[in-house]
Order: structure tokens, then C-alpha cells, then sequence
């Protein structure tokens, strides 16, 4: 799984680059009613890597990653309100979030081979294959990472 790996570590650490610095107000700052925040952006990442992870595998989840889990989609590609108040998406609460994201993902990429061809549901709905999930994985990050810069580079921005 080297292929899909190489890429989700370099457009991960990006996406981790580009918040690593900022405070809880700058994470939570909204361009518009329609957007993430950028801490939602983080625990949606983590997110759809604990989906992954967890189908592909067939991890039992706890509480705490059925709640990072459930950030892959609500309130991201459905009506719902995010699973997790703006005044708890602190700097050290995102980065602990992602790095159950992390370890997830680095689990799937261990075993990742024989999931190639392995059925899970998306996050946005429709079933794919296990080499589908390890695509999205690579790009998905980086993607957010572009979000991120955009809002940054704000003049609204909170400085």
C-alpha cells in the first residue's frame, strides 16, 4: 500500500501544516453559514479515516472514536448540526482527534493489500472498494488543505 500511502502522508502533514499554529478562535472562524470551520475540516478527516479504517478492518469503536467517526458526515454532507461544539474544538482536542485518525489510517495501510477488493460504504453514500477508500484517503486531506488556505488568506480572517 505503499502507492496510497506516500501520498496520504504528504498531503496529511500539509493539511496538518497549514493549522498547526493557530489558536481556537482562528480553528473555529466560519467564512460563511454554508462552510466548515477549519477544526470541523479536521475532525472530518479524522473522521472518514476512523470510517474507513474501522469497515475495512472491522474495528469495534469506542465512544470517543464513534464521535470522531460521526464527524465524517454529519453536519459535512448532510442538514445535521456537526457532532461537536465549536467550544470544544480547542488546538489540542483537533490534534488528538487526528491522531486517532492517524493510527487508524496507519492500521488500514499495514493490512491494506487483501482490502483492496473489500466493499464499504463512502462517506458520501455510495459503496466502494477497498482501493477506493485507500484513493480517497491520499487526496482527501490535501483537498481540505486547499480550503484551509483560502480561508487564511481571509482579509476577515481573525489575526
Amino acid at each position: 500500500m505503499n502507492d496510497f500511502r506516500m501520498t496520504w502522508e504528504l498531503s496529511r502533514g500539509r493539511f496538518i501544516e497549514s493549522f498547526s499554529n493557530l489558536n481556537h478562535e482562528q480553528l473555529n472562524w466560519q467564512m460563511h453559514p454554508n462552510t466548515l470551520t477549519i477544526a470541523e475540516m479536521a475532525m472530518h478527516v479524522a473522521g472518514v479515516e476512523v470510517s474507513f479504517a474501522s469497515q475495512l478492518l472491522g474495528t469495534t469503536l469506542t465512544p470517543e472514536q464513534e464521535l470522531i467517526l460521526s464527524c465524517s458526515t454529519q453536519g459535512v454532507v448532510n442538514d445535521e448540526q456537526f457532532p461537536v461544539a465549536p467550544e470544544l474544538l480547542k488546538p489540542e482536542y483537533v490534534k488528538e482527534a487526528m491522531n486517532v485518525g492517524k493510527g487508524f489510517a496507519e492500521a488500514l495501510f499495514e493490512q491494506g493489500e487483501g482490502l483492496r477488493q473489500k466493499e464499504l460504504k463512502s462517506a458520501l453514500g455510495p459503496m466502494i472498494t477497498g482501493e477506493g477508500a485507500f484513493a480517497r484517503l491520499a487526496m482527501h486531506a490535501l483537498y481540505h488543505q486547499g480550503q484551509v488556505y483560502l480561508m487564511i488568506t481571509d482579509p476577515r480572517f481573525p489575526k
